[in-house]
């Protein structure tokens, strides 16, 4: 197929493909899911190999949003029936951070629902900081909290946060249609000022809002030009209790194809499966490792994810290994700027660097509202052969374990 190999050779140089082509993969047919798929593939292994970075959310302050994102279970009048409390005290947070650790994660992102920080804000997260790095030395540590205030983001990078996520969620013309409370310009200028400040950015997107497939290579392109070092794809869990309750607009296959597209376009960037691949990935989320290199271990903020366990045997079945903490996520020519800048990627001179090849060119955590999705931990569902369209709310369940409840967390 003419068009993939185009996208391979464009993906080995990290070169930007064509608008035209970026569209031509979301309209390839299902017969030609597997091509698409190899072809993201190859792309894939030569900046990252065959490593699988694991990411833990430690949602620190859960629900009472006064935003009106559309996606969310958090925003301001959800009838969605999830945990609300305030604040993690530090060794909280710590505790739930080390349970991710333990099964593997390389990162753990705070996230925090609301608006923006306060400064008082920021300081009660960088104790968190503190206690987190103390407890579990060489992790990495990614900030979500919000729109960011000027001179937050250098407090953060100072407290020791390696990273900060805020995603784009969709593209501009279309942000209007699912938050009036504040803008997609006021989205871009929080990543911008994380940049500055020497974090890792991280952002990305969530599809499944009925976006077109226009809106979607818009939003990705926007990434590229933010050069994100890390671009999470959320999708869509319409929960019960919100605007986008009957949104169910993903299959498989769409989702393998949107993923695709997104490492065509970022092809030297960590892609990671965020909220939703156990609800619309389902059976395939083992084929969505041949084109991502990163995902969420265990549950995600307000919904559960599959058994951490599960994860594990998964990426080892699928023929990927873990990446320890001693390799560096982000290919050298990244990893260097990362590293100048003091933001995340480089764990020094002695850390390989994964995937990276002595021949190639030289070239965002999941979301406080974004990424709240998942299943696991009750009786499985009769299956059900399921089309875009179809509502299956059978398949969403709130998180009730982990962070802000007595019981053990899923890692």
């Amino acid at each position: 197929m003419d068009l993939l190999n185009t996208l391979v050779d464009k993906g080995l140089r990290r070169e930007l493909p064509t608008r035209e082509e970026a569209l031509a993969v979301l309209a390839t047919s299902d017969d030609e899911l597997l091509d698409v798929v190899a072809a993201a593939g190859k792309v894939r292994r030569q900046w990252f190999g065959r490593r699988v970075k694991l990411n833990y959310l430690v949602n620190l302050k859960s629900g009472l949003c006064p935003e009106d994102c559309s996606y969310c279970s958090q925003r301001l009048g959800s009838k969605a029936e999830i945990l609300k409390y305030t604040w993690l005290k530090p060794d909280e947070a710590s505790q739930a951070a080390a349970a991710g650790v333990a099964g593997g994660a390389k990162r753990v992102c705070l996230v925090a629902s609301g608006r923006g920080p306060t400064d008082r804000d920021v300081d009660r997260v960088g104790k968190t900081i503190a206690a987190i790095k103390e407890q579990n030395e060489g992790v990495e540590v990614c900030a979500c909290l919000g729109l960011l205030s000027d001179g937050q983001a250098e407090r953060l990078k100072d407290a020791g946060a390696d990273a900060y996520n805020h995603n784009l969620n969709t593209s501009e013309a279309t942000y209007g249609q699912i938050t009036k409370t504040h803008t997609y310009a006021d989205r871009v200028d929080t990543v911008q000022k994380a940049h500055a400040a020497g974090l890792s950015a991280c952002s990305g997107l969530i599809a499944g809002m009925g976006e077109s497939d226009e809106d979607l290579v818009d939003v990705v392109y926007a990434l590229r030009e933010l050069d994100s070092d890390s671009v999470p794809v959320n999708f869509l869990i319409p929960f019960e209790g919100t605007p986008l309750a009957q949104e169910w607009n993903l299959t498989p296959q769409r989702a393998l194809r949107i993923l695709s597209m997104v490492r065509f376009v970022c092809p030297d960037v960590e892609v990671r499966i965020a909220g939703g691949r156990e609800v619309h990935l389902r059976t395939l989320q083992p084929l969505a490792l041949h084109v991502a290199n990163s995902i969420f271990l265990g549950d995600y903020l307000t919904s559960e994810g599959q058994a951490g366990q599960a994860d594990l045997d998964m990426i080892a079945d699928a023929g990927f290994e873990v990446e320890g903490a001693g390799t560096t996520t982000l290919p050298a020519h990244r990893s260097e700027v990362a590293a100048a800048t003091g933001g995340c990627g480089s764990q020094g001179s002695g850390a390989s660097v994964c995937g990276s090849s002595a021949t190639a060119d030289e070239a965002g955590c999941g979301s406080a509202c974004g990424g709240c999705s998942g299943h696991a931990g009750h009786e499985a569902p009769v299956p059900v052969q399921a089309e875009a369209g179809d509502v299956r709310s059978d398949l969403v369940a709130v998180r009730r374990r982990g962070a802000g409840t007595d019981l053990a967390p899923n890692a």
